[in-house]
């Protein structure tokens, strides 16, 4: 019915910008925090170690948001975190954003680069999707196909969207 097609992870630390320069000059030396295992991040998490060459120490957490509280307190070096619970620390400056783990920039943070723009073939994004049941009557799977579209093509609500919730709609 209807698909949001782009919901980026952000990359935060607390002030290293030569982040992957760093983690190889320090093999297994650097921590990165996550919501735990099994959450909807880790492929961007393997693929960006995988590409990037690095040996990050994986720390699991019990949700992101201990998992920032300690990295503000500078338990942990980084982080892979959906927009949301990251963006306002971002925003207010307690936390460096490195880059979004989309093919294109955010647009909650548009100065942002995205990991592709340093390390070529790097994506990834989660997709959110909405359905109805199967026999739906097919002028109302086409009403909200026609609504919802319009509101996700909506400046206001997509930005609202990248801030404040699981997607970014593009």
């Amino acid at each position: 019915m209807a698909k949001c097609p782009s919901s980026p992870s952000i990359i935060s630390g607390q002030d290293d910008p030569e982040f992957i320069t760093h983690a190889k000059a320090n093999p297994g030396k650097v921590d990165f925090a996550s919501a735990g295992i099994g959450k909807r991040v880790p492929y961007g998490r393997r693929a960006f170690k995988a590409i990037a060459g690095v040996n990050l120490v994986h720390v699991p957490y019990r949700g992101l948001a201990p998992a920032l509280t300690d990295l503000l307190g500078a338990q942990v070096q980084v982080i892979f975190s959906t927009m949301p619970p990251a963006i306002e620390y971002v925003r207010a400056g307690r936390l460096r954003a490195l880059a979004v783990t989309s093919a294109t920039r955010s647009e909650a943070l548009p100065d942002l680069p995205t990991i592709a723009d340093f390390l070529p073939g790097y994506e990834a994004s989660l997709m959110t999707g909405l359905g109805a049941p199967r026999n739906t009557r097919t002028e109302i799977v086409e009403r909200l196909n026609k609504e919802i579209k319009a509101a996700l093509a909506d400046p206001g609500m997509k930005v609202r969207l990248a801030t404040s919730a699981t997607c970014q709609c593009r």
